[in-house]
């Protein structure tokens, strides 16, 4: 597996999930931990989301050419 696959495959959508969680932890009200890193997680998955989304994904071959 590529980077590139492996990045489209996972890490994007990691940064994604990471950002939701983060605004889930500053909305509940029944863990101050989760709520005082709630900002913090929202950040790195939007800085981890911008980085991810520039790498292009993998360009599919085209097999009719060949033949």
């Amino acid at each position: 597996m590529t980077f590139r696959a492996m990045n489209h495959k996972y890490l994007e959508p990691g940064a994604q999930i990471l950002m939701i969680l983060g605004i889930i932890a500053l909305c509940q009200p029944w863990n101050l931990f989760l709520h005082r890193y709630g900002l913090t997680m929202t950040l790195i998955g939007l800085i981890a989301f911008m980085v991810t989304s520039k790498i292009p994904p993998e360009a599919k071959r085209d097999e009719s050419i060949n033949s």
